[in-house]
């Protein structure tokens, strides 16, 4: 029994040191096809419990999954281009129309899809491609501060995390999630040309380069009020600078193409609020920054049965809570400056500008850096049931997006 145990205790080590041997790429590999596998397999119980009542209808094929919902305002943006008259309902509002979406990856799919067959096919080649490339870029940007061991949970956790779907479907997050990372590597470690070309992609992909701005106006604070124990020099005050103009510039870009393609300068802003008015009517019609979130403080409260003032005092409590994550929780300050000054700067953007409802859970990616807090306790059980929550909310997330997908809390 002894001479058993010792074995199976020498083969479970040299497992391991065989595993650790393996260069990162290929540990990131493995660990990103085992989660699409899982993620595969949800996918396919969704369809066979997907019903008549669903979007999708009654067992749907995996590539119907992967092509639906937003993956169709991309498609017909690649297809149909942009759109020169705003589309209009019966008292004049503008309605769902492709102003919304970024124009690098429907067209970046477009060329891939004209050598792989179809649009779906290159939309969904990018998301597999750019999920695995922002797995290794999250490496690398926890592995100065947590060590090999934490930032390879933080990836299997991100690879498998609720949101998990995103990588194997027609949008466009893995792709920003990719740029991201490395834009955020690159301040890590001041290396600033680069981003001089990864701001204007990235502010292409997905909305959100203006809380990439706002980023780096705090970076830049923070440097400064620190510059005697860590030096600022002339160079990098430019570039920071710099940057972060370009960031501004790039965030309201699309709103000024928009308004000169339509003749309409709020376009863009219409065209947002759009979606808005699934949820609340929109009287006004313009954009007020912060109403959003206030707006939907009240109105889910009030859905189950608290009343408004209950969702404000939420929000003040949530607002206040996540600061106090960010300044004092010891996990999250070992990630660094940069990724505790990104993640405030684009829930501060967040609630700025979005009304949240079923999609907040998507738009919540890009602090996916905030994982390695998750990954920093040694612990195997605890990492373990991280995990074990990860993949419960992954299923749960595919079961109401895919299976279900048939109300207003069902839209991913």
């Amino acid at each position: 029994m002894a001479e058993r145990f010792v074995t199976a205790e020498a083969a479970a080590s040299g497992t391991l040191r065989g595993w650790a041997r393996l260069p990162v790429a290929a540990r990131i590999a493995l660990i990103y096809v085992a989660a699409r596998v899982v993620t595969t397999i949800f996918f396919l119980l969704a369809a066979g419990l997907s019903g008549p009542t669903s979007r999708f209808g009654v067992e749907p094929a995996l590539g119907q999954l992967a092509l639906g919902w937003d993956a169709q305002w991309y498609w017909l943006a690649a297809v149909s281009g942009y759109p020169s008259v705003l589309p209009v309902n019966a008292a004049g509002a503008v309605t769902e129309n492709a102003w919304a979406f970024l124009p690098v990856y429907p067209f970046l799919s477009a060329g891939l899809g004209g050598v792989l067959g179809s649009w779906g096919a290159g939309g969904v080649a990018i998301a597999l491609l750019s999920g695995y490339g922002a797995s290794l870029a999250l490496h690398a940007l926890l592995r100065d501060r947590l060590g090999d061991s934490a930032a390879t949970w933080a990836v299997v956790f991100f690879a498998a995390g609720p949101l998990a779907a995103m990588f194997q479907v027609g949008y466009a997050e893995s792709l920003f999630l990719l740029l991201l990372f490395i834009a955020l590597r690159c301040v890590q470690r001041r290396r600033w040309g680069w981003l001089y070309v990864l701001i204007p992609v990235m502010g292409f992909t997905r909305p959100g380069i203006l809380a990439f701005a706002l980023f780096l106006g705090l970076y830049g604070i923070h440097r400064f009020l620190r510059r005697r124990s860590d030096p600022l020099p002339r160079r990098e005050v430019v570039h920071i600078v710099a940057l972060g103009v370009l960031g501004v510039v790039v965030g309201f870009a699309w709103q000024v193409i928009a308004g000169l393609v339509t003749g309409d300068a709020g376009a863009y802003l219409a065209t947002e609020l759009a979606w808005r008015r699934n949820w609340i009517a929109d009287a006004s019609g313009h954009f007020v920054p912060l109403e959003g979130f206030v707006q939907a403080a009240a109105f889910w409260f009030t859905q189950w049965g608290l009343g408004p003032w209950a969702g404000y005092v939420a929000l003040v409590v949530l607002v206040i809570g996540i600061t106090l994550a960010l300044l004092f929780v010891r996990p999250v300050r070992r990630l660094g400056i940069e990724i505790r000054l990104w993640s405030a700067s684009y829930l501060i953007y967040l609630l700025l500008v979005f009304f949240p409802q079923s999609s907040i859970f998507r738009l919540l990616l890009p602090v996916s850096p905030l994982w390695g807090a998750f990954a920093v306790p040694r612990s195997t059980a605890w990492r373990l049931g991280v995990l074990a929550l990860a993949l419960l909310g992954q299923w749960w997330w595919i079961y109401n997006m895919y299976a279900l997908g048939n109300t207003f809390w069902q839209i991913p």
